[in-house]
């Protein structure tokens, strides 16, 4: 249950009463359809121009524009010449044909998708709505369950609330969660339940990432801090410096050669960001750290002595996104519109990164990528709400556009053969990539419930059902801008429809018969 002054509300697997198969095909009356929502949800019109997406503030799911990112959601229903379009509740406008949606190919071919089809009639179930609840009937109070027997394990697990802020960040560790919010504060989750927190006075937490017992934390004021768990109390964590380290910082400084001019003729140095930090990604192997930010570069540095290695002017507007791929790669999203694939070689004691390839130029943002490493693929999420994507087999050529959403794509994550894409229209899509020749990509599910735009995922794999290896299944954290957190559990093989008819009619028969 909720706490009156906020705590964990966390939605544990009840057995209900079995109802009949029908009922569970309906939408969860819990959950907004487009004609019940209230007059403050009414769905936001967009207004964009070509150079970003523009970010959320600090107090609500609107967007605001700034000098890196001129874009925000407001409720006048316009937009410019440049922007891809608005949506409301009574229809959506872009500049792709409602008639496009579905999977394309490099011919520009529908691959499982006729005209007036929507994304989620991709599914082998063909869902009449977006809003019909998903097909794994999510194991929670809201949607009592069949017979597990006969059902994959898929579904909600629980969701986490607590009333400290929007959730931007989220991160993984064990059997511990991070999450971080607009408050400064970075809470630990333990089974579900808050087990601890800690505190920075850097601003909003945009990004987290873990390395062994260090735990990186970005911030909207352009700060990086480094933390540690106590050996003595796991429940305490102590800051134990910053990106970069004030030392390095005072001796480059010293030298004019370090410096850098920005904006408003500011001269600041090079080593440390001068505006929010956006993104990081790790490269567990080679000891390294990347972080992406709005002043439009990104820096490489050293995780044994938080020194920084390198800083990359890398695009024209606000990087929004940086992942490590695969062969030495890293790619790099921005709001300028462009996708860009650096690779690290040696040169001299240290090593540069060179500009190889520019994977995307649009006008729309990017503003989410994700790399499958055991499939060597490349995700690119937009504010136009497609998903984009390119695979090393064809020598990083285009694969396709996954389009499911009707608002900007807000991050994505990759793992097996799935990946998830959350929205600014608070859906997750769930998209399953078939083995083999083409390697084409299907709408497997959608998972509904958030109240918010869905801000950040992140997926481990499910270790309670490791012994399983026919059904691959994943454990799905997904934070909104709702202020809550929700546990999903995904599998890779769609339920066995056959199976639940056969099952509810047994079940009937048996209640048929107690009666007598």
């Amino acid at each position: 249950m909720r706490k009156e002054r906020g705590g964990t509300m966390v939605a544990e697997r009840t057995t209900f009463h079995r109802p009949k198969f029908g009922a569970l095909l309906q939408s969860d009356p819990n959950i907004p359809s487009p004609n019940t929502h209230n007059n403050s949800d009414k769905e936001h019109s967009v207004r964009s121009s070509s150079v970003s997406p523009g970010y959320y503030d600090n107090n609500s799911s609107n967007v605001r524009s700034s000098a890196t990112s001129p874009g925000y959601y407001d409720t006048n229903p316009f937009s410019s010449s440049a922007s891809p379009g608005y949506y409301d509740n009574a229809r959506a406008m872009s500049v792709s044909p409602a008639t496009t949606l579905g999977f394309y190919d490099d011919n520009n071919n529908v691959q499982g998708s006729s005209v007036g089809s929507t994304p989620y009639a991709m599914s082998p179930w063909n869902h009449e709505s977006p809003y019909n609840k998903s097909p794994w009937i999510a194991p929670s109070p809201l949607n009592p369950l069949m017979d597990e027997r006969c059902l994959p394990e898929s579904g909600l697990v629980g969701s986490l609330v607590r009333e400290q802020g929007h959730i931007y960040s989220l991160a993984v560790s064990g059997d511990l969660l991070y999450t971080g919010s607009d408050s400064k504060n970075i809470r630990v989750w333990k089974n579900l339940k808050d087990f601890t927190g800690f505190k920075s006075n850097s601003g909003l937490v945009k990004t987290i990432v873990i390395c062994g017992e260090k735990i990186f934390t970005g911030h909207q004021d352009g700060k990086i801090r480094v933390w540690k768990v106590s050996q003595k109390k796991p429940s305490l964590h102590k800051r134990i410096g910053s990106l970069p380290a004030l030392k390095d910082f005072i001796r480059s400084s010293m030298n004019p050669k370090n410096y850098v001019e920005v904006r408003r003729h500011r001269n600041v140095v090079k080593i440390r960001h001068f505006d929010a930090v956006s993104c990081m990604s790790l490269n567990e192997e080679l000891g390294l750290l990347y972080s992406g930010s709005w002043d439009k570069t990104f820096k490489v540095w050293r995780i044994a002595d938080s020194k920084c290695l390198e800083s990359v002017s890398a695009h024209d507007d606000a990087v929004n996104s940086v992942v490590v791929g695969f062969d030495s790669l890293v790619f790099t999203g921005s709001a300028d519109g462009t996708v860009k694939v650096w690779r690290r070689e040696l040169q001299g004691k240290g090593s540069t990164h060179f500009l190889v390839q520019t994977l995307l130029k649009q006008e729309n943002a990017v503003t989410a990528l994700a790399v499958n490493r055991s499939a060597a693929i490349v995700y690119c999420g937009s504010s136009d709400g497609n998903v984009n994507y390119w695979e090393r087999e064809k020598h990083l050529s285009h694969g396709g556009v996954l389009r499911g959403h009707r608002l900007a794509v807000l991050c994505l994550a990759a793992a097996g053969n799935l990946v998830f894409s959350g929205s600014a229209d608070k859906n997750i899509c769930v998209w399953r990539r078939e083995v083999g020749p083409g390697g084409s990509h299907s709408c497997l599910s959608v998972l509904t419930g958030h109240l918010g735009p869905v801000k950040c995922l992140t997926v481990e794999e499910d270790r309670s059902r490791a012994e399983d290896k026919t059904d691959q299944k994943w454990i799905v954290y997904s934070g909104s801008l709702d202020r809550s957190v929700k546990v999903w559990r995904v599998s890779e093989q769609p339920p066995d429809l056959r199976r639940m008819v056969l099952s509810e009619k047994q079940a009937s028969s048996k209640s048929n018969y107690s009666n007598y």
